[in-house]
């Protein structure tokens, strides 16, 4: 940790002083594990460029790492007496304490001011990076963070009429993390519009059968929580950047609103109302990673008409081919995502006086643009259930998701797999796409792909597929099937 402090260190001094970030945590992994999260000046991931340098630093022996801070000074032309600064928080994580002091050192040590935000969300850490460095996006503190995203929700809420299906009673999982203490500031602010109340809310494990990743995987509630029929629940992850919905419907049965269909909710709103606003013509895409549900993506293009894109795995992917659109809007199925304004965008719209146009400004001043941000994407749902009177059951019934089920293959070597098409199309081993193609050519509608891991010795596959044969579900013989050809081409 003390040799990621240095290197945020030097990318502020290669930026002229302008701020950078970290923050300690491990997201949505066990409270056991740890490490940190490095945020450039726009309060987005660091770039890829500088990715490559944090591991060739972490990954250096002690007799290497001079000669590697050597080589980052060189090829990016680093002045020795430029400025540097960094802003570092940590998680609820044991061991976040410690190593936040550890990075502070090490930034400190090349004479880099550093400020600490202590116990903070991701995207609040995210938030007030971009501030610093662009104080036209907001306050650059914790308060000015509550205070933009509260008064944007306020006055959103004020402009819309008496519901009578949405009802403003929201139960949230906090993962037992940093984001539980955030909602319990969040709901002081908003008690009269939101009712929320929260379940593990720090008296358990870290991410123990709770949160956001565990909801997505286990397709159930999270430990603590009873769910009432058609109720609204969501989850977040220990560092508050993820989000899922989910609720029980009429015949007792969970249901889950993920990352999809946050997406697909919000893209419908976005596009009604910048039509109610006469900018029909502004370009709204939908990215998506080949994660994403096909029937998510069907709904997209053929009943919204939003343009939907696929991009690799990744929310640098989605971030980055989000902001090339007017309106980008991204969610991995996992609940991490936001939405992104383009300045030309922003200003058409400043320019206009209209009420549609005060309601596009208040809802962009609603979203946390530099990342995914629970919080942030929590209030835009609720706005957007509350403006249209939808209730869960409402929000359902748009689209019907395709079965779906992902497995792990261990294998000697996961390099050997290579991939194109936003990692949709195998192109080696020789052979295997089209073993692939040959199974899911078996059934209608049925999509399957294959992708190493970045980390561990296996493949995933994942599969979608509607329907039974012979009392076996066709999703499970598929990812079976594929599972069972990746074990011999690769063993």
């Amino acid at each position: 940790m003390f040799r990621l402090g240095v290197v945020a260190a030097l990318r502020s001094r290669a930026l002229r002083g302008a701020t950078v970030g970290i923050m300690v945590t491990a997201s949505h992994n066990p409270e056991c594990d740890n490490g940190a999260k490095l945020v450039d000046p726009h309060g987005e991931m660091m770039e890829l460029s500088w990715e490559r340098c944090v591991t060739a630093v972490l990954n250096a022996d002690d007799d290497q790492l001079e000669g590697q801070l050597t080589k980052i000074v060189s090829d990016f032309s680093i002045p020795s007496d430029a400025p540097s600064n960094l802003i570092i928080g940590y998680d609820t994580r044991a061991s976040s304490v410690s190593l936040h002091d550890a990075a502070s050192e090490g930034a400190t040590s090349l004479g880099c001011a550093v400020k600490s935000l202590g116990l903070v969300t991701t995207p609040q850490l995210h938030f007030v990076v971009r501030c610093t460095n662009d104080p036209k996006y907001g306050e650059p503190s914790v308060h000015g963070y509550y205070d933009k995203l509260t008064s944007a929700f306020i006055r959103l809420a004020s402009k819309t009429k008496q519901p009578l299906r949405y009802t403003p009673a929201l139960t949230i999982d906090a993962a037992n993390g940093v984001g539980a203490r955030a909602v319990h500031l969040l709901s002081e602010q908003l008690k009269n519009i939101l009712e929320i109340s929260v379940v593990n809310d720090g008296n358990g494990p870290l991410n123990d059968q709770c949160g956001a990743d565990y909801v997505k995987i286990s397709q159930g509630a999270p430990v603590g929580l009873s769910l009432k029929t058609l109720g609204r629940y969501a989850s977040l992850d220990g560092d508050a950047d993820r989000i899922v919905y989910f609720f029980q419907d009429a015949d007792g049965k969970f249901r889950l609103l993920d990352g999809d269909r946050i997406a697909t909710l919000l893209g419908s709103y976005i596009k009604k109302l910048f039509g109610e606003a006469g900018l029909s013509d502004v370009g709204i895409a939908l990215v998506q990673t080949a994660y994403a549900n096909g029937s998510s993506t069907k709904y997209i293009s053929e009943k919204l008409g939003i343009n939907a894109l696929c991009v690799p795995t990744g929310v640098k992917h989605l971030h980055h081919e989000a902001q090339k659109a007017d309106v980008g809007i991204y969610f991995e199925a996992n609940g991490h995502g936001t939405i992104c304004f383009s300045d030309t965008i922003k200003n058409r719209v400043s320019a206009l006086s209209s009420e549609e146009a005060a309601t596009i400004s208040d809802f962009i001043d609603l979203t946390n643009e530099a990342v995914g941000d629970a919080l942030s994407d929590m209030l835009l749902v609720e706005y957007v259930l509350r403006t249209s009177d939808t209730d869960v059951s409402d929000w359902l019934s748009e689209y019907e998701d395709l079965p779906c089920r992902q497995l792990k293959v261990a294998v000697k070597d996961r390099t050997v797999i290579k991939t194109a098409n936003a990692e949709r199309t195998c192109v080696a081993p020789t052979g295997l796409q089209e073993a692939i193609d040959d199974i899911v050519s078996r059934f209608p509608q049925a999509r399957c792909f294959v992708r190493p891991s970045g980390t561990e010795d296996i493949v995933r596959v994942y599969a979608e597929a509607p329907g039974e044969t012979a009392g076996v579900a066709n999703v499970d013989f598929l990812a079976n099937e594929v599972s069972k050809i990746l074990s011999r081409m690769l063993a």
